[in-house]
Formats: structure tokens, sequence, C-alpha cells
């Protein structure tokens, strides 16, 4: 069973290629050994939803596992910590370049 951006299942004959936990809104490689891990412990199961693919995922509004897919990881990371500048200032007045 795979889900869609809203989370809802619908069958599939092909495998999804990424597993996510649908309360941390975290997807990653189905190797991951984090999720494995929590897998073994009994914690996760039960939360547990599979993405066709990456895109999907982000899609539904997961993000990367810092584990498994580090790069897509710090690309994630780098985007939402980004500063935000406020609507009508330019980046370069908002760090103060030019002059008011």
């Amino acid at each position: 069973m795979l889900h869609d951006a809203d989370l809802h299942p619908f069958p599939s004959t092909v495998p999804g290629r990424v597993g996510g936990h649908r309360r941390s809104k975290i997807y990653g490689r189905l190797s991951c050994p984090t999720a494995l891990r929590a897998i073994a412990a009994g914690g996760y199961v039960a939360h547990r939803v599979f993405f066709a693919d990456e895109q999907a995922a982000i899609d539904a509004g997961f993000r990367p596992c810092a584990v498994c897919m580090p790069a897509a990881y710090s690309e994630w990371k780098a985007r939402t910590t980004a500063p935000k500048t406020p609507p009508g200032i330019t980046p370069e007045r908002a760090a103060g370049s030019v002059p008011s």
C-alpha cells in the first residue's frame, strides 16, 4: 500500500521506494538503520507509511532522514533555516549593503 500527498493509502503493484513515519513526518530509505532499529523495538510500525518516491514524500510534507539521506537532509535544512527577508525588503537592504 502506497500513500499519496494527502496520506491516503492506495493499492499499487509496484513497491514504494521510500518509507516514512506519519507522526514525525520524516522519510528515508527502506534500509535506514534508525528506522530498522525502531521497527525492531516495535514502536514504529503502526505509523509507517510508504511512498512511490522521494517527491511523493515531499509533496506529503515529509522531510528527509538525517541518518540515511544526509545530502538530502542538508539541502532541506539549508532551505528551511535560511534567513527570511520581510516582504518589500531586498536581500541587499536586509543585509545593510544598500543605504536607506
